[in-house]
C-alpha cells in the first residue's frame, strides 16, 4: 500500500518555528516586513517617511500615528505578537482544525481570549479563501450541520444549518480545491448567489440532480446530474471526493471542535476548513499564508463576531 504523501508530509517542527518566531523581536520583523514590503506606507495619506514615537510610526507628512498591527488581525491587541504568531501555527498546521479550549491551554491564555484570537483567525482564513473561486470539473452536494436531535433527517430539523460542499478536480480526477458555504437554504436563487462568487463562469458542475443545483446555470456554469435512485450519491465515483470532504469535515467537528452555534458561526468554521484543505500540499507555506493574512486582513471586533449568541466552541 503506497503512503500518501499529502498526510505523511514533514510540516513545520515546533522546534523549526520557534528558531525563527520565539521572540518579540523576531515577530515584530516578520509582521512589518508583511505590512510593508516596500518600506512604511502611511494607511492616511500613503507618504513613505515615517519616525518613531515610542511604539508608534508618526508619519512624516501628515503626522498620522499608526502601530504595526493598527489595522490587521491584531488591531488593539494586548496579546505579545508571539502568542499570535503561535496560535497561527497551531491552527494552521492541524489538519482536522483546534478548538479553542485546546487553543487556551497551548496559549496559556483565558477561554475568552483564545476564543478571539481563534475566530479572528478563522474570519481571516475564511476571507481568503474566497477570493479564489473553483475552475474546471467541480463536484457539489449538500449536507446538514447541527440540529437539536441526532439523526433527525435533513429538512425534517429546522434547527440543522444548510451547507453546501464543492471540490474542484484535475484531469485525473484528482481533488484540487473546496468551496464550503452555510446557505439560507437550498433553492435556486441561493444556489446561483453562491456560485456567482464562488465559481468561475464556464465551470462544469456535476451534481445528484437536486433541483436547486440548476442554479450554477444562471451563474454562467454548465451543470449535469446523475441520477442517484435509491443510492446514496457517496456509494457513486462521480461523487468520490465531495463526500470525502463532507464526511472528514463531520469527524472534525464531532472530534475537536466539539459542538458550537451552528447558525451564528458555520461560515467561520467551514472557511478556515477549506483553507487547511485548500493548502494541503505544503504545511510551511500554509504557515506563512496565515501569517501574511493575519498582517493584511482588516480587523474583525468582538461585536461583529460574538453578537448577542453565548460562547460554546
Amino acid at each position: 500500500m503506497s503512503m500518501n504523501r499529502v498526510q505523511f508530509q514533514r510540516g513545520l517542527p515546533l522546534s523549526e518555528f520557534f528558531a525563527r518566531y520565539c521572540s518579540e523581536a523576531q515577530c515584530e520583523a516578520a509582521l512589518k516586513a508583511l505590512r510593508w514590503p516596500d518600506g512604511f506606507r502611511c494607511p492616511r495619506c500613503a507618504g513613505v517617511a515615517c519616525y518613531a514615537v515610542g511604539r508608534l510610526f508618526q508619519c512624516c507628512a501628515c503626522r498620522h500615528q499608526t502601530s504595526l498591527t493598527a489595522g490587521t488581525v491584531m488591531d488593539s491587541t494586548k496579546l505579545p505578537l508571539r502568542t499570535w504568531f503561535l496560535a497561527i501555527y497551531l491552527i494552521s498546521q492541524d489538519k482536522t482544525g483546534l478548538s479553542s479550549l485546546a487553543l487556551m491551554r497551548q496559549l496559556g491564555t483565558s477561554y475568552r481570549t483564545a476564543w478571539l484570537v481563534h475566530h479572528k483567525l478563522m474570519a481571516a482564513m475564511a476571507a481568503h479563501d474566497a477570493t479564489q473561486p473553483l475552475s474546471g470539473n467541480v463536484q457539489i452536494d449538500d449536507a446538514y450541520l447541527g440540529g437539536e436531535h441526532p439523526g433527525t433527517v435533513g429538512r425534517a430539523d429546522p434547527a440543522k444549518v444548510p451547507i453546501i460542499a464543492a471540490v474542484s478536480t484535475n484531469d485525473r480526477g484528482n481533488p484540487m480545491r473546496v468551496k464550503l458555504a452555510a446557505l439560507t437554504g437550498f433553492t435556486r436563487e441561493a444556489i446561483a448567489n453562491w456560485a456567482r462568487v464562488n465559481l468561475k463562469p464556464g465551470c462544469d458542475v456535476r451534481s445528484d440532480g437536486l433541483s436547486c443545483f440548476a442554479g450554477v446555470i444562471d451563474a454562467g456554469c454548465a451543470h449535469s446530474y446523475i441520477v442517484v435512485g435509491d443510492r446514496k450519491p457517496r456509494d457513486l465515483p462521480q461523487f468520490t471526493w465531495v463526500n470525502t470532504i463532507l464526511g472528514n469535515l463531520k469527524t472534525a467537528i464531532s472530534g475537536g471542535l466539539k459542538a458550537f452555534k451552528y447558525a451564528k458561526y458555520a461560515g467561520s468554521y467551514l472557511g478556515a476548513f477549506a483553507f487547511r484543505f485548500n493548502g494541503r500540499f505544503n504545511l510551511p507555506a500554509l504557515l506563512r499564508d496565515l501569517i501574511s493574512n493575519a498582517a493584511t486582513s482588516q480587523p474583525t471586533r468582538e461585536r461583529q463576531i460574538r453578537g448577542a449568541a453565548e460562547v460554546h466552541d
